[in-house]
């Protein structure tokens, strides 16, 4: 009877290891392609429509994700329209905590009350540069080409922890970061979302525009870069961190 307890106990634990390491990687699926559908994620982890439904309905009762309706260009057949699943602000913290989001807040708060918004953006500059010296070290034997300077760039940025991917779209390019390292604390100071676009408009070498942030809610930060005049291609570089 002893010996059937213990197998029962060690059976349960096993199985919560097991389902542990499942949510895990579908957090991080999610974290790496943004919004994508139950089948989807299903397809990719070679889990059945039931096994993925369990995982998902427990993460979106603790708030690690949430849902969202898909758009489409296409005529909507019958039936609820298709729905998917994005990571929540929490379900990125509980995939890479920011241990110290509480203290870099309270330093800029000083900084700021203390030496004015200026001296914020001072500081934000100065902590992004290192960034973008590390990457445009990355990108010294991408040559010219845009495509090949957009895929340099990302696999830098992949290995900063941003999980990037860069393709080609019609009307230029836009750059996705699907996480933010800093978005607590830049959703108080969006001077470090600035720094960090000035980066990307340097490193590219065009004008670019932040349309999104996580830091203020949205989804991915969506940054776009306009195709050059002359340039056969566009670029879009998607930042998955």
């Amino acid at each position: 009877m002893k010996n059937e307890v213990l197998i029962q106990i060690g059976s349960v634990a096993s199985a919560t290891v097991s389902d542990g390491r499942t949510r895990d990687r579908v957090a991080q699926l999610l974290l790496t392609r943004g919004a994508t559908t139950a089948a989807e994620l299903g397809a990719e982890l070679g889990l059945s429509p039931a096994a993925i439904r369990k995982h998902l309905d427990a993460m979106l009762a603790e708030d690690l994700v949430e849902t969202r309706e898909l758009r489409s260009d296409k005529p909507r057949g019958r039936g609820r329209p298709a729905k998917a699943f994005v990571l929540t602000a929490a379900g990125r913290e509980d995939l890479n905590p920011h241990h110290y989001d509480g203290i870099a807040t309270a330093a800029l708060r000083w900084i700021a009350d203390n030496h004015g918004p200026e001296a914020v953006s001072a500081f934000a500059s100065a902590q992004v540069q290192a960034l973008g010296d590390r990457l445009a070290a990355a990108l010294r034997s991408a040559g010219h080409d845009p495509i090949a300077r957009a895929e340099a760039l990302a696999e830098a940025l992949t290995a900063e922890g941003y999980a990037a991917s860069a393709t080609t779209i019609a009307s230029g390019g836009q750059l996705c970061q699907h996480h933010c390292p800093v978005a607590h604390v830049a959703a108080e100071f969006p001077q470090l979302c600035d720094a960090e676009t000035e980066v990307i408009s340097r490193l590219i070498g065009t004008h670019v525009q932040r349309l999104a942030t996580i830091a203020h809610g949205d989804g991915v930060c969506t940054t776009h870069i306009p195709a050059s005049s002359g340039a056969p291609t566009a670029i879009t570089v998607r930042t998955d961190t």
